[in-house]
């Protein structure tokens, strides 16, 4: 009887001491980790640790498939962190919380073996590493947002235009996004205007672009084109100037764009806006090289360049061209008794008038003072001698309200060089007639004109 209940009194020593034990290590096992588990031959959980467990009640789970936790169950069929052949540590998988967030576990585990040698299930834990992934994923997307950044200005760097910029931005996207071709667009008048496109054609490019333009502040915008290509539309924000557009499309049939890739492509599209905001100020400035401040004409410097390449042109097509040289009559009243405000209205009416004399392929501009030129495209002796003859007959009435009085009208006189297609004249010599001509109208009398002879 003795030897029986000391035998009890054991027993009872070792039952408790195996419960204490067995509680000491799931109380170091929840502290130590977020899910602790077992699962059968068939993947069913058999024991699930802590209650609740990623808000599930365990008992919702036990017997239930584990794969059902994966975020991805379709991914199961290729890879489970709950069947493991082998010992595995630092497998991360999303699972999916009871509120329907996700959470990413890293996980460790080992087989179960039956006493034939057989995997009867699997045993293991798994640590929350949500925030260290999402920290991770953007140090990542952080780092490809620099490279990428990097490689624009990379090909940029070797560019000292605003427009070459673009283009080596536009070569620098289209390996780095996996695209097959780029676009930069600039809006002008409620239309887009291509300004670079790089890679293969995208038909429809513009309407395109005016359907997805989403402004300042959106984030860039997916479609499909109708011939099946992928697109990514964001904006490049010009500060001071307007809005631009990114464009990026893949080949017919490609993937979607992801989330990444939209980030990505925000962050270029806001190098990119720069980039036009500094072809825009490139632009103005080039403008008002070229242009008479008063007047708003070309100046002698653009005018003698742009005619320079008109006559190559005109050579090889064997067309004539018409230079006329005009010196404002009677201006120096309106200075001497007017003032230099008046004058200043004078040479701007005179300005007008010959703007208003041309087509839009011809060539005006003020050469300095009250000199101006004229070049008229495809013209010969007989065009440009009426042409002159209607702005001697315009003049006094046009510039009737900023002249010294009837007495002393605002007029021309002009010179008129006609050069023949095909004759290589030298744009000097041109000059150079017109330049006699006009003189040689002044010595006949104001408000004439004198044609150069050959």
């Amino acid at each position: 009887m003795h030897t029986g209940m000391k035998r009890d009194s054991i027993e009872s020593v070792l039952r408790e001491a195996l419960l204490d034990s067995r509680q000491r290590w799931r109380d170091l096992v929840e502290m130590a980790v977020d899910l602790a588990w077992e699962t059968d031959a068939e993947g069913r959980l058999t024991f699930v640790a802590p209650d609740p467990a990623l808000g599930w009640p365990a008992s919702s789970l036990l017997g239930a498939p584990a794969v059902r936790l994966l975020a991805d169950e379709d991914a199961a069929t290729s890879f489970s962190p709950f069947r493991v052949q082998r010992q595995r540590r630092g497998v991360r998988a999303w699972l999916r919380r009871a509120d329907g967030s996700l959470a990413c576990m890293s996980f460790a585990g080992v087989p179960l073996i039956g006493p034939n040698g057989e995997i009867i299930g699997a045993r293991g834990v798994a640590r929350d590493v949500t925030e260290e992934e999402e920290r991770n994923a953007a140090l990542a997307a952080a780092l490809r947002r620099e490279a990428l950044t990097d490689a624009i200005l990379r090909e940029a760097r070797a560019e000292v235009l605003a427009d070459g910029m673009l283009a080596g931005a536009a070569r620098a996207l289209l390996p780095a996004m996996g695209a097959a071709g780029v676009a930069v667009l600039r809006r002008a008048g409620g239309e887009l205007l291509p300004l670079v496109k790089y890679g293969e054609a995208l038909p429809g490019l513009v309407t395109l672009g005016a359907v997805t333009a989403s402004g300042q502040g959106a984030g860039p915008r997916a479609t499909v084109c109708p011939e099946g290509r992928p697109v990514l539309v964001a904006t490049a924000y010009q500060p001071g100037q307007g809005e631009g557009l990114l464009m990026l499309w893949r080949a017919v049939g490609g993937r979607a764009w992801d989330e990444e890739e939209h980030a990505l492509v925000r962050a270029a599209a806001d190098v990119i806006g720069i980039m036009l905001a500094h072809q825009a100020l490139q632009a103005e400035m080039l403008r008002q090289a070229r242009t008479d401040p008063l007047t708003g004409l070309m100046n002698r410097r653009a005018f003698l360049e742009e005619l320079s390449r008109r006559l190559d042109r005109l050579d090889r097509e064997r067309l004539p061209g018409a230079l006329l040289y005009l010196d404002l009559d009677n201006f120096k009243p309106v200075n001497d008794r007017l003032g230099h405000e008046a004058g200043d209205a004078a040479l701007k009416a005179a300005a007008q008038l010959l703007r208003g004399a041309v087509r839009p392929t011809d060539l005006v501009a003020r050469l300095g003072g009250d000199e101006f030129a004229l070049w008229l495209d495809g013209a010969d002796a007989r065009i440009a001698t009426r042409r002159a003859e209607r702005l001697l007959a315009d003049a006094p009435l046009a510039m009737a309200h900023v002249s010294v009085g009837p007495d002393l009208p605002l007029t021309f006189s002009i010179g008129i060089a006609v050069r023949e297609g095909g004759s290589g004249e030298a744009l000097s010599h041109v000059m150079m007639r017109a330049d006699t001509a006009m003189y040689a109208a002044k010595r006949n009398g104001k408000g004439t004109w004198s044609l150069a002879a050959q």
